[in-house]
């Protein structure tokens, strides 16, 4: 994780490798107890890690998930954006659940932009006006503010630690061009002026400059672990667009999100989970709408951490894992929520897309492509054992073992480790 031939330290990434809710952040749980700092790069909180540590379950949207880790500090890059009531809240909630001295370990960008609650009527607004063809965003507000960004009228960290006034001045800005673009907009500019200049006040502490600040801990060899948040298929260039989030959920977002350059990333972990969901709206090739989707959806309890909706359910889906290991370069991969197929005759793993009959050699940009094509599948035997209590690789059932290797063998990345259950002690080491 640390040092390579060369001797120099790098960062190691972990990325969802599908769309979402993969397990991210108990992965990141397992190594930030490696780790000395843990790094957020993108997204708001419209996205949900939960992490189980001693069976209190911890929900989070903004704080990287090894703040659990006492040993370990956690950034906010400036490639986040972020909500500061709902950030407040979050810590509220787990500071309740245990999360002690997270404000001696939390540090956050200064070059981060800010969510106003505008911009989460915005996100309302805006779907509300695609009627049918709405994209079943999270309303956090996360496109209005990287759009606000885009056109250079945002406001970051770094104004509101600055001179009020002049944070006064572009906020009464920013409200009065949301107000022209939406007249139903109902904003109280001075109400929402005072509780910025209390967050103010109580950010001070915890806001620096994070590129230099990581820079310098990777001079002095500190161990740094990358949180990406989504997942490569939410990704605004490389995902289902325009069914996708605003910022790059992929390697590149690492980079613009931290002010890290390519040549200081190392392992890049592919969390896969062992079949395929997604939230929301948007072609699915693998989607199951029959009584095994449904399964899958109930033993799995796929339900989103953030929108509390129910997730669609399917096989496992090769090429799209291909496409995203192409983007990303995944070194290793975790497999998660093995257990989840243990009660199933068998298991299927969609392994090639076609379309009008041929297979396709690329993953298609084309929604109506995308939405058209055909899936082979290779079909498994299952397993019908619990795995959940099973600690060490060579105690799984041969056809579990063979399921994983297959993955290994048909991404040609190794599956290092694979989950089969919540809890961190639920990881196991395929190489152990």
């Amino acid at each position: 994780m640390a040092v390579n031939g060369t001797d120099v330290n790098k960062v190691t990434v972990v990325l969802g490798a599908q769309w979402g809710d993969e397990g991210k952040g108990k992965v990141v749980d397992m190594l930030a107890t490696d780790a000395d700092l843990v790094c957020r790069c993108q997204g708001g909180n419209n996205a949900g890690h939960t992490v189980v540590v001693d069976n209190k379950e911890f929900d989070f949207h903004l704080l990287p998930s090894g703040i659990i880790n006492p040993n370990c500090k956690s950034v906010i890059g400036n490639g986040v954006v972020i909500h500061l009531p709902g950030l407040f809240e979050e810590c509220s909630k787990n500071e309740k659940k245990g999360l002690l001295d997270w404000k001696k370990r939390l540090l956050i960008s200064d070059r981060a932009h800010l969510v106003f609650d505008f911009h989460q009527q915005v996100d309302g607004l805006q779907e509300m006006e695609k009627g049918k063809k709405s994209l079943g965003t999270t309303k956090k507000g996360i496109g209005p503010t990287y759009a606000s960004k885009a056109t250079r009228n945002g406001l970051r960290l770094a104004d509101l630690l600055g001179d009020f006034n002049t944070f006064k001045e572009k906020f009464y800005n920013l409200v009065d061009i949301h107000k022209r673009m939406f007249p139903l907009l109902e904003v109280d500019p001075e109400e929402e002026l005072k509780k910025y200049e209390y967050y103010a006040n109580e950010l001070r502490p915890l806001v620096v400059e994070t590129v230099g600040y990581l820079h310098t801990a990777l001079k002095e060899g500190k161990r740094i672990l990358v949180e990406g948040a989504n997942a490569a298929m939410l990704d605004i260039d490389f995902g289902t667009y325009p069914y996708v989030t605003s910022s790059n959920c992929s390697i590149g977002g690492v980079c613009t999100g931290l002010g890290l350059p390519p040549s200081r990333i190392g392992d890049v972990i592919g969390v896969v989970k062992a079949y395929t969901t997604r939230v929301g709206d948007g072609p699915f090739p693998t989607e199951l709408f029959d009584d095994v989707g449904e399964k899958l959806q109930t033993i799995g309890n796929e339900i989103g951490v953030t929108t509390k909706r129910k997730r669609r359910c399917g096989w496992l889906d090769i090429p799209l894992l291909k496409y995203t290991s192409m983007v990303n370069g995944y070194t290793k991969i975790c497999l998660t929520k093995l257990d989840i197929l243990d009660t199933f005759d068998e298991v299927k793993i969609g392994v090639e897309y076609q379309l009008n009959g041929k297979a396709l050699n690329y993953y298609p940009s084309s929604l109506f492509e995308l939405s058209s094509v055909e899936v082979k599948y290779l079909t498994l035997p299952g397993w019908k054992t619990n795995i959940s209590g099973i600690r060490h690789f060579d105690n799984l059932p041969e056809n579990a073992k063979q399921f994983v290797f297959t993955i290994t063998e048909l991404l040609e990345v190794p599956v290092k480790w694979v989950g089969v259950g919540q809890g961190r002690e639920s990881m196991i080491n395929v190489d152990n």
